[in-house]
């Protein structure tokens, strides 16, 4: 084949026509391809032992370069955010860390690298975007999904979205056969039996934190049971309302309650402002009566030792007792009374007084 080739102008596309290689025509002449084997021929018997050597020498070195690149091909990396899942004949046998790593060729092993820090996501009880059916990218309810039995017998649509992102290559593969659908009736089964055992109050208000922790916490052990090679990040309630045939009138309910609310917290406020005024009166009526109480028994208690101390002086000497007992009733009944006092002894008509009032007058 060569030399019908060489026949034609030595080269296979035969000489162009209106010339040679000397730029005339329509371009250059072709590469000699039969001086191009025979150099890579040549290059070959170089590293072979009896070079020149007619036989399968060549086809030899041939299959020795064939098994090293064969070897080689069972290198490969694995990106970082991704993990090697090999595989023997077919059958999961190991999952390897991102780096440089290798596995007997093919058809003996294979390797799979899927993206493990890829977060996904699954809407449970609405469907957004293109999944929703509406060309705008709208929102549509699911309400199989999003009505869900509270524990006071209560209705309650709720919404809620579950990230998560591959724990497991190797179990995410081949432990579980639909990866998204696990995920949604883990979620749902989950939702629903902490929905369950809830009011409907707090999922309306201030309980959907809680929910959502609780409900990521079961998923994941239901995930964890299937060997499913899935870890969940978050889960995301998007809206807890009660069904739309009754918002309406839950929303009256709502807000009586928000009334009711606020009529206690001001009476509650009216009350800690009246009690404790209240109380401090009559801590104050209190402790005056005890002060009064205490300022008689101490009285009471004097005027009796007193009655006794004049008493024992009274039986040592009474007419001096009486005497003196006189002199200080008088002086206290004739204390505020304008006084005369007259000398009975003197005599001759004149009748001599002392002037106390006016003495006291003038002193003052």
């Amino acid at each position: 084949m060569v030399d019908d080739f060489k026949s034609r102008g030595g080269s296979p596309w035969g000489a162009p026509p209106g010339g040679g290689g000397n730029g005339s025509g329509r371009g250059p002449t072709p590469p000699d391809i039969d001086e191009i084997i025979r150099k890579i021929q040549s290059t070959i018997n170089k590293f072979m032992p009896g070079r020149g050597a007619k036989g399968g020498k060549p086809i030899i070195l041939a299959l020795v370069i064939l098994a090293v690149v064969w070897v080689a091909s069972g290198l490969y990396r694995v990106l970082p955010d991704e993990q090697g899942v090999v595989l023997r004949f077919g059958k999961f046998v190991k999952t390897t860390q991102p780096g440089l790593n290798y596995h007997f060729p093919y058809p003996i092993e294979s390797v799979l690298t899927p993206k493990v820090t890829k977060v996904n996501r699954m809407d449970v009880g609405f469907r957004s975007g293109a999944d929703s059916g509406f060309s705008s990218g709208g929102v549509a309810d699911v309400p199989e999904e999003s009505l869900m039995l509270t524990g006071d017998e209560n209705i309650v649509n709720i919404d809620f979205s579950v990230f998560w992102v591959i724990k497991d290559a190797g179990f995410f593969l081949f432990k579980i056969q639909d990866p998204q659908g696990t995920v949604k009736a883990a979620a749902e089964t989950a939702m629903r039996e902490v929905i369950a055992r809830s009011d409907i109050q707090p999922i309306l208000t201030e309980g959907r934190s809680r929910i959502e922790i609780d409900t990521q916490e079961i998923i994941q052990n239901i995930l964890d049971e299937y060997n499913s090679g899935i870890q969940v990040t978050q889960v995301q309630t998007q809206k807890a309302d009660p069904p739309d045939q009754v918002i309406d009138a839950f929303r009256d309910v709502q807000a009586a309650r928000a009334d009711m609310e606020r009529s206690k917290n001001e009476a509650q406020a009216y009350a800690n402002d009246v009690i404790p005024r209240a109380r401090g009166e009559a801590a104050k009526i209190l402790q005056a009566a005890e002060a009064y109480k205490k300022e008689v028994v101490a009285r009471a208690e004097g005027e009796a030792s007193r009655f006794l101390a004049i008493y024992t002086e009274y039986a040592k000497a009474k007419e001096v007792t009486q005497e003196r007992m006189y002199l200080e009733t008088m002086e206290k009944v004739l204390a505020d009374i304008d006084k005369v006092i007259i000398d009975k002894n003197a005599g001759s008509g004149v009748v001599p007084y002392l002037p106390l009032p006016e003495l006291k007058k003038r002193t003052n």
